[in-house]
């Protein structure tokens, strides 16, 4: 389709592919220069010597990566409380109306010995009073043994083994 111009035909330059760089790295560099200025590129101004990284915790920061946040700083006890000599928080997926949360964690004990667990909490707002209990109720299933019982174990594709324990249903019963 052309585009009609008032004065006439008007040819038009040609519409960057997306993906491709332009000459100065960025993408939306015009195809047509409508002013005779020389183009500088866009540069960020430099930081100053004191200033640091805003703090994640703080009130910009939503609910959703303060839980992922707590999850995966709370590896260490995981460990402790599972008697491993380390654990590491392999994935952590916050709760959602749809979705519930999870947590697969990997721990490693003295003996070289690894174990790969995942566990599934509940549905809803992760910044609701009840998720915040979550990395808790972990620590305490590790505490107690791993008792791996048919009443909270669930069936989970991505979990390894296809097993996840079900935090939720293992605290209604306990």
């Amino acid at each position: 389709m052309e585009t009609m111009h008032a004065a006439g035909r008007r040819t038009l330059p040609p519409v960057p592919r997306p993906g491709r760089r332009g000459r100065y790295g960025c993408a939306d560099t015009p195809t047509e220069r409508l002013s005779s200025e020389p183009i500088t590129p866009r540069v960020a101004p430099p930081e100053a010597p004191g200033a640091s990284a805003p703090d994640p915790s703080g009130p910009e920061s939503d609910a959703a990566q303060r839980f992922v946040a707590r999850l995966r700083a709370a590896a260490a006890d995981f460990a402790a409380a599972a008697g491993a000599g380390s654990a590491v928080v392999r994935e952590a997926v916050p709760p959602a109306r749809h979705r519930r949360s999870r947590c697969r964690v990997v721990l490693r004990y003295a003996d070289g010995t690894e174990t790969d667990v995942t566990f599934l909490g509940p549905a809803g707002e992760p910044g609701s009073p009840s998720r915040h209990g979550f990395d808790r109720q972990i620590r305490r299933w590790l505490g107690d043994g791993q008792q791996r019982a048919d009443a909270w174990l669930a069936a989970d594709p991505d979990a390894p083994g296809g097993i996840a324990v079900d935090i939720t249903a293992w605290v209604a019963t306990s």
